[in-house]
């Protein structure tokens, strides 16, 4: 399987289920509930947004990085519907949590549930240094206090639509993405989409299922003196 990076096609390989650390899910974390009616106007928003890969060393706080996840994948319908449009309502997208310098979240990776608004605990530790690595050493996911994965399980998709749902998943991940620039934006935080990775090599870091393949990486911090 075939997706587009930055640079050039990358390849998608099988992705091996398991890394040595990798440990048995734990109970959720409820995260703060999301600012629905505050914040920054949108024009207000979309004249801040900027690609920002520079970061200061301060957290992040619990209820910002609720309102990024929600922003990117999270319920704003009883129905079930996201914040992000998806064809045929089939959400194909997974986010997790890759957390370093987050106030009152332990190092490690999580995964989002949008319907509870909350955090699944899968592994332990400080996984920003491997992320990079496995981001062509791109210095801005090791900063970066947290940094929002993207994964997909293509068959959601392409299961009722065929070979054309793959593009569909392309477009989707782009929509969640510029949700998280805006409320990023809003917020006062920088961010960044990192599509140049070794698909292959994330999905080990983070131990994905198989069927699940690396999009995109969000790096956010707060914007460092070099920031635009």
């Amino acid at each position: 399987m075939l997706a587009m990076a930055f640079g050039g096609w990358i390849r998608f390989g099988p992705i091996r289920r398991s890394a040595p650390w990798r440990a048995a899910a734990g109970p959720g974390i409820a995260l703060p509930q999301p600012d629905r009616q505050g914040g920054l106007p949108l024009h207000a928003a979309l004249e801040a947004r900027r690609s920002i890969r520079d970061y200061g060393d301060e957290p992040l706080t619990l209820e910002e990085v609720g309102q990024l996840l929600w922003a990117a994948q999270g319920l704003n319908d009883p129905r079930g519907y996201r914040t992000a449009p998806s064809a045929g309502a089939l959400y194909p997208l997974e986010l997790y949590l890759v957390a370093g310098n987050v106030a009152g979240l332990a190092p490690g990776v999580y995964h989002y549930d949008p319907r509870a608004h909350a955090l699944t605990p899968l592994a332990e530790g400080d996984l920003r240094s491997a992320l990079a690595r496995a981001s062509l050493g791109q210095s801005c996911v090791e900063r970066g206090a947290a940094t929002l994965v993207f994964a997909a399980e293509f068959e959601r998709t392409t299961g009722r639509y065929g070979q054309r749902g793959q593009q569909y998943v392309y477009i989707e991940v782009g929509h969640a993405a510029q949700n998280v620039y805006l409320q990023a934006a809003g917020l006062g935080l920088g961010t960044v989409a990192v599509g140049a990775f070794e698909p292959e090599s994330i999905g080990q870091t983070l131990g994905l299922p198989e069927a699940f393949a690396p999009l995109y990486l969000m790096p956010v911090g707060r914007p460092g003196t070099d920031a635009p």
